[in-house]
């Protein structure tokens, strides 16, 4: 099934045809299941901050927020992705969701983020996409960034969080996209009396721990290899997903 594009008129949404030379400017995603998600308030809050530094009113994004929780079916399985193009157009682009993977095999990169806008969705999707197609060309699932050191940053399209001992661990705010599905998880961890530290490990650092991938699309993937090395076994992937699948609630009307 192709996409179908909705462009925002400022009174509602139209169909439109896609227009592949204009830039993204920012964009949002995330899982709908049978009209349920998961941390959708945070997803427009996320989407919502990126419109206001692009120049974009409150009101119009919101009118627009409304019109997009209208539009998404309550059947089925669907990966909606709201856009800012070139000239502050805003628009939905409907998808059927690709089914969920539980478990990925991953490759480090070079050293050097090649990123232009780490911490926002949107400016940086094409380069990301053929990022992602080194890793799949040598048979592996996702290819995860390093800063200049070496050391670990995030997934070309996930956070990345791994446990030491009792503590839930992921790489520091500053250099990473604000994941909404990671978001979610730490706040669970919080709760259930875990610590949760940010740190920027080195890829033997990881070695022999719990190692996962999360986004809205796939939830939590456990790492079963990192450049062909095994990865260690994920005691605690299913009871966590879980757990964030406790935290989707109906889309609003």
């Amino acid at each position: 099934m192709s996409d179908v594009v909705l462009r925002w008129s400022g009174h509602g949404l139209q169909a439109h045809d896609a227009d592949p030379g204009a830039a993204l400017l920012a964009a949002d995603s995330w899982l709908v299941e049978e009209g349920t998600v998961r941390g959708i308030d945070r997803h427009w809050r996320r989407f919502g901050g990126w419109c206001g530094e692009l120049g974009l009113q409150d009101e119009d994004v919101e009118r627009f927020a409304h019109a997009v929780s209208a539009a998404l079916p309550r059947a089925g399985r669907w990966f909606p992705r709201v856009e800012v193009l070139d000239g502050g157009h805003l628009q939905l682009r409907l998808r059927a969701a690709r089914p969920a993977a539980r478990e990925a095999q991953v490759i480090v990169g070079a050293p050097g983020d090649p990123r232009a806008k780490p911490t926002w969705k949107g400016p940086d999707i094409a380069l990301l996409g053929e990022l992602r197609s080194l890793a799949t060309a040598v048979g592996a699932d996702e290819l995860v960034l390093c800063d200049d050191d070496g050391r670990l940053v995030e997934g070309v399209y996930d956070s990345l969080l791994w446990w030491e001992d009792d503590a839930l661990c992921t790489t520091p705010s500053d250099r990473t996209l604000p994941g909404v599905t990671r978001a979610l998880l730490l706040d669970i961890a919080s709760e259930r009396g875990h610590a949760v530290r940010e740190r920027s490990p080195l890829p033997e650092e990881l070695a022999g721990r719990e190692t996962w991938l999360t986004n809205a699309l796939h939830g939590i993937r456990a790492v079963t290899a990192w450049s062909g090395a095994l990865a260690a076994p994920a005691a605690r992937a299913d009871e966590w997903r879980a757990a964030l699948q406790r935290t989707a609630a109906p889309l609003p009307v």
